[in-house]
């Protein structure tokens, strides 16, 4: 991994092997990041990446192991419980050009990503709602 940090914005190269959640927290935690959004591409061979069913508040796993392309992840950077909480969605195409997408739970690099997270000043918390089931924004 390799970063550098411009102004409110710090970019980042993802490399192979590179966990990519994994990867964008330490960033986070090293450059004391508590509020922020996150965009990026790249390409991986492992992802699990799914929907939240509100219904059964549960949420619902897909694993991809292959060759795909990131075509987009987003997401934000918040705090809960005093820890760095990421919380990502992407799409990823394949071969044949299909696209699946979700929460992203886990993405392996399987040649570069690369990343944009944008600062805010500011902190922003997450508190768990027993009703919808998700850890929601709170200030």
């Amino acid at each position: 991994m390799l970063y550098r940090v411009f102004g409110d914005t710090i970019v980042a190269r993802l490399d192979k092997g590179e966990e990519v959640i994994a990867a964008i927290k330490e960033i986070c935690v090293k450059e004391g990041v508590k509020a922020g959004s996150i965009t990026g591409l790249g390409a991986v061979n492992h992802v699990v990446i799914g929907v939240f069913d509100t219904e059964e508040q549960k949420f619902c796993p897909n694993v991809l192991d292959g060759v795909y392309e990131i075509a987009s992840v987003t997401g934000n950077v918040s705090e809960m419980d005093g820890e760095t909480y990421l919380h990502l969605h992407a799409t990823f195409g394949d071969r044949e050009g299909r696209v699946f997408g979700g929460h992203l739970s886990e993405a392996v690099i399987s040649a570069t990503g690369e990343i944009y997270i944008h600062t805010v000043d500011g902190h922003v918390g997450r508190t768990f709602s027993p009703e919808i089931g998700l850890n929601l924004i709170d200030f």
